[in-house]
Parts: C-alpha cells; sequence; structure tokens
C-alpha cells in the first residue's frame, strides 16, 4: 500500500515539479523542456533524493537510538528494565533461523546489524545523488545567467548544499519526537503503533 501511495507521490511530483520548473524558465525567458529532459535535469533530482536522504537517516537514527535509548511510557520504546526477546543473543538450533544465523562468524555479525547497515547505505546513496542533482541545479542556474560553474569541492562546503538537508532533517527529527511523545498519552485503536486503548500512560509494554 505504501509502495503504490509512493509511485503516486512521485508520479505528482515529476509532473508537478516539470511544470513549476517550466514556469521558472518562462519567467527567466528561456524555451520549457520535455518531461523526458526534466527527469534528467538537477532541479527533479535534487528534489527527490534530497527527500528520500532524510527519511533514510531518520530510520537508521531511530533503529540505532532505540537499542540504548528509552521513553517510559512509550509505545515506541522497549521497557525501561529488564531485557527482551529482541536483545537475546541468536541460536542456530532456532527452527527456520535464517541461514547467516546457522553459518556464524562473519555472516552473522553482519545479519546481526544489517538492518541499521542498510539503512545507513540507502541514506548515504541518497546524500550522493542528493548533492549531485543539487550541484547539476546550481550549475544549470549558473549557467543560464552565463556565471562562472561551481565545483564539487566548491559546492560541498556551499550553504545551499546544507540549507537543502537540515531543512529536511529537522523535519524529520521533529516528527519521531512526535509520535515517541505522543504515543505516551494518545492512542489508537488497531494500531501497532500505539498502546491498547485501556493501557496506563506510563506503561512502556505495548
Amino acid at each position: 500500500m505504501f509502495f503504490l501511495l509512493f509511485v503516486i507521490a512521485l508520479i505528482g511530483q515529476l509532473f508537478t515539479g516539470h511544470e513549476q520548473h517550466n514556469k521558472e524558465r518562462k519567467e527567466q525567458g528561456y524555451p520549457p523542456i520535455t518531461v523526458s529532459e526534466y527527469i534528467s535535469s538537477g532541479h527533479f533530482i535534487q528534489a527527490t533524493f534530497e527527500n528520500w536522504e532524510s527519511e533514510f537517516l531518520q530510520m537508521a537514527l531511530f533503529v540505532v537510538l532505540t537499542i540504548s535509548f528509552r521513553q517510559k511510557g512509550s509505545s515506541e520504546s522497549k521497557k525501561c528494565e529488564g531485557k527482551e526477546e529482541v536483545d537475546r543473543e541468536p541460536s542456530p538450533k532456532r527452527k527456520g533461523a535464517p541461514w547467516p544465523v546457522k553459518k556464524g562468524g562473519i555472516y552473522l555479525t553482519i545479519y546481526k546489524h544489517s538492518l541499521t547497515i542498510a539503512l545507513l547505505i540507502l541514506f548515504l546513496l541518497s546524500f550522493v545523488f542528493h548533492f549531485y542533482g543539487s550541484l547539476k541545479n546550481e550549475n544549470e542556474e549558473l549557467q543560464l545567467k552565463s556565471l562562472p560553474l561551481e565545483t564539487f569541492g566548491q559546492y560541498i562546503f556551499s550553504s545551499r548544499l546544507w540549507f537543502e538537508s537540515f531543512q529536511n532533517w529537522q523535519s524529520e527529527f521533529l516528527s519521531v519526537f512526535a509520535i515517541v511523545i505522543l504515543s505516551v498519552f494518545l492512542r489508537q485503536k488497531g494500531s501497532p503503533q500505539s498502546k491498547p486503548v485501556d493501557a496506563p500512560e506510563y506503561e512502556t509494554e505495548k
């Protein structure tokens, strides 16, 4: 369901972004570009991966920080005391255990942290594509103004790149903070993100 919503939203972004970009080009006295040209433009690449980057960073940090940190009463937190099922060491004798667990060694070590590793890799890839798209978009704008182009080395320290990143990061961190705190006091019947409706506010167990 979420993947379908993602595809719909991405298509919506593509066509509305194309229209907006051509509107800006028209205002500057330049001819419009086609949708196929827009897909490879810095404007589209930067806008897309700028958002993906912050999402993957948020999820990677959420996974890592919930290992050690607790929030009393939140359905997003482990219990404040004692060990949980996810904390125990994996057993190769468990029925249906994945092959890295049975293999052991480096395979098990990687598998034990594979979720965090995958999210961090996706974050880094998204940041690289965001950087590439943002630089390309900046140089496309500079070229239209007949100004000197930015190099990779110059742009990595530019305020525009980091402004684009920080404006997304802060919103992601705020949204996670909100769900963690609000889940202490508020409920949604039937949702695994909520505690049972009749659960006490400061009960950490779901």
